[in-house]
């Protein structure tokens, strides 16, 4: 019973945190409330596809989307994510993917499904909560899925975001962290998948989601700026760590390659039971 109470005095808290924000690109939640053992959130409903719907319709007519529109997306998201990420305290979304973004008749994109939204403090260790789960396997970070241990932060969803960009731009679901971390090759640069992507744009992409949050930009702000660099300033490679790099990293992270295993053990076991 105290388990139960204090998991929902934390959707208590997160559903307060919600109801508390105001911003185009999010839907509005009205009200809160439980029934027997479960919460309810009550939010706006959002007319439009989803941008995961609109990547489906594309690979079947083969072809790509266009750049510049993405990048009006990109915009509208990093504007969202800028406000989530100054709130005090902080909130992180932790499962930003493009089934998860609609696309409003007028244009607007809507980021939904705020089932692991997580308000983040960290001088009140009581607020480092969040909802049962650790975000969708291609989008999330190594480091979401320790984050009992206080690893998650802004820029856990700016590598989410960097691999809807590389899905929106390529079709192609971006391989998972955990198998970029045992086998950096699994992720294909995306200029090789479609070339007409600028070379600015997919060098950003890859500094979103570099495996180490310590590689990434400290802010979605920053990237945007990357982003929307007429001129690329990252070296060729950024955001990419070569074999020779992982020892290292790992000699600081440690906890990276634990993670990533204990997913490769399960998802082994999932298979062959």
């Amino acid at each position: 019973p105290t388990v139960v109470q204090a998991a929902r005095n934390n959707s208590h808290q997160e559903a307060s945190t919600l109801a508390r924000l105001d911003h185009p690109g999010l839907p509005k939640v009205s009200d809160f409330f439980a029934n027997e053992e479960r919460d309810y959130l009550v939010m706006d409903f959002v007319p439009g596809q989803n941008l995961l719907e609109i990547i489906t319709e594309t690979r079947r007519d083969a072809r790509f989307l266009d750049e510049a529109t993405v990048l009006g997306w990109m915009d509208q998201l990093c504007d969202t994510l800028s406000y989530l990420h100054s709130r005090q305290p902080a909130v992180l979304h932790r499962d930003i993917k493009p089934a998860n973004i609609k696309l409003t008749p007028d244009g607007r994109l809507k980021l939904v499904d705020f089932g692991l939204v997580k308000p983040l403090d960290p001088d009140d260790p009581s607020t480092l909560t969040g909802l049962q789960g650790a975000g969708s396997l291609p989008y999330a970070p190594l480091e979401q899925y320790l984050d009992h241990l206080g690893h998650t932060d802004a820029r856990s969803d700016l590598y989410a975001l960097g691999a809807t960009l590389y899905h929106l731009l390529t079709g192609n679901t971006p391989a998972s962290a955990q198998e970029r971390f045992l086998i950096p090759e699994s992720l294909p640069p995306v200029q090789r998948i479609n070339p007409a992507v600028s070379p600015g744009v997919s060098e950003a992409i890859a500094l979103a989601m570099a495996p180490h949050p310590k590689d990434r930009p400290a802010s979605v702000a920053q990237w945007r700026q990357i982003l929307h660099s007429s001129d690329s300033t990252l070296p060729m490679g950024a955001g990419k760590l070569s074999g020779n790099d992982w020892p290292a990293s790992l000699r600081e992270n440690w906890w990276l390659l634990a993670v990533a295993l204990a997913l490769l053990a399960a998802s082994w076991w999932m298979t062959f039971n």
